[in-house]
């Protein structure tokens, strides 16, 4: 699936939609056969697969669920696209094959457990603990399906075009003619004329048409039920290999097909789902999906502090309060020529043992060269703050320059506490004196 895709299909009021990619937003993305699962609920066509997780499950899947086939898919199931054309650790080129089914089970065994690199998940990748079984089918014909929140309308956008695969953003600048945008009323919610409109756009050539604008209309119930804030599918033609009817797919592989079936349908086969974290809270069963082991560790262990933690690749790691003052604080540190290695809110009411937990976050990142600390105490207070850094420091070993600035409520309190610690660190009188400091610090 190509990432940041809508950047290209619309409108420059839905290029928000593609940062959110790069921005690395705290949100739920789960799993392929995860998502094949909960389309199925929701009424959405979807394939026969299974995932598995060792060798033995592999042997009985075959058995139980595919007894009859002579070719089977075997993807490799990682939050991150690309997978087609990554190659693991090991050696072995590609996470999707197509092989016989007597070579299945050797295949599997290669890819479970090992690490798989791909241009989305950078040069450390990610850990395959799971493959997903499907059918095989040859490609006809792709076409692209997306649905989005759109800030113009206030509301929902689905997104369509006739053709897909990776050159759809070149598609969309060369021919903005093929692409179809349906707002949906949030009030009203989507009607046969808005499914039909966007069935038309995608001009299905052999699917029923009254089918596929019911498919339409299921995904955006699944969209909207589920608190999605992007459901994301690649659509592709498939002729049977048991039979000359064809069948339309939503697929997220552009490497090969994920389902068979002898009826002129719409199909989703794959999806790329994200869910608002907000809304986790009535959607308990869908969150229990989320997969720990494919997230950054540190926004993991952030999460569980409850704290506003976004890793990034820099060398200065920052700890602020209030995410204005955290943008600012990056920007700052940019100015001055240093690149920041996150950001981090600990909020308004942070406890000291979250700022504890802040700082062994920061401290145990590779990358971090150097830690400013920026702290304009208004509810936040600095002496709580500085309580914070001092225990965090008896807990892990400083091994970086720490450059602090602290102003506003009980501010001589902190750095009394900082003082009497007699820890070494780098005080600064504001904003700008920090970054200019924790930069030249990161040459010491």
């Amino acid at each position: 699936m190509v990432r940041g895709l809508l950047n290209k299909l619309v409108s420059r009021s839905l290029s928000v939609a593609g940062q959110w990619q790069q921005q690395q937003l705290r949100r739920l993305n789960i799993h392929e056969y995860q998502g094949a699962e909960l389309m199925g609920k929701y009424g959405v066509n979807v394939p026969r697969g299974v995932a598995v997780s060792s060798v033995d499950e592999v042997r009985k899947a075959i058995q139980d669920v595919f007894p009859n086939e002579s070719e089977l898919v075997v993807k490799s199931q990682i939050l991150a696209g690309g997978r087609g054309l990554g190659t693991f650790k090991s050696g072995l080129k590609g996470g999707v094959h197509i092989v016989k089914a007597d070579q299945v089970e050797d295949l599997a065994g290669k890819m479970l457990g090992q690490i798989l690199v791909t241009k989305q998940t950078g040069p450390q990748g990610k850990v395959v603990s799971k493959v997903y079984l499907c059918e095989k089918l040859s490609l006809v014909n792709e076409m692209y399906f997306a649905i989005t929140l759109d800030r113009n309308s206030a509301g929902p956008l689905i997104i369509g075009c006739s053709k897909g695969g990776t050159s759809i953003e070149d598609l969309a600048e060369k021919y903005p003619d093929m692409i179809v945008k349906a707002p949906i009323d949030v009030f009203k919610g989507i009607t046969d004329e808005d499914a039909a409109k966007v069935v038309d756009g995608l001009a299905p050539k052999v699917a029923d048409r009254n089918d596929a604008i019911e498919q339409v209309k299921k995904l955006y119930e699944l969209f909207c039920k589920t608190d999605c804030t992007l459901l994301e599918v690649s659509m592709n033609f498939y002729i049977s290999q048991l039979s000359s009817i064809y069948v339309l797919l939503l697929d997220g592989s552009q490497i090969n097909p994920l389902a068979e079936t002898s009826d002129k349908q719409l199909v989703a086969a794959d999806a790329k789902l994200n869910f608002d974290d907000n809304a986790a809270f009535r959607h308990k069963e869908i969150f229990a999906l989320r997969d720990p082991s494919q997230e950054d560790p540190r926004e993991v262990a952030a999460a569980k502090a409850d704290l506003n933690y976004i890793g990034l690749d820099g060398e200065i790691g920052c700890m602020v309060n209030g995410a204005g003052l955290a943008m600012a604080t990056m920007d700052i540190i940019k100015l001055h020529g240093g690149t920041p290695a996150n950001f981090l809110d600990v909020g308004g009411n942070a406890s000291e043992n979250q700022v504890v937990e802040a700082f062994k976050i920061l401290t145990s990142d590779e990358k971090v060269k150097a830690i400013l600390v920026n702290i304009f105490g208004g509810i936040m207070k600095c002496d709580i703050i500085a309580s914070g850094i001092v225990n965090a420091a008896k807990q892990v070993a400083l091994k970086v320059p720490v450059v602090v600035r602290l102003e506003g409520t009980n501010v001589d309190q902190g750095k009394r506490i900082l003082k009497e610690s007699g820890m070494t660190l780098i005080t600064a009188e504001d904003l700008d004196d920090a970054a200019e400091k924790a930069v030249k610090a990161l040459a010491s």
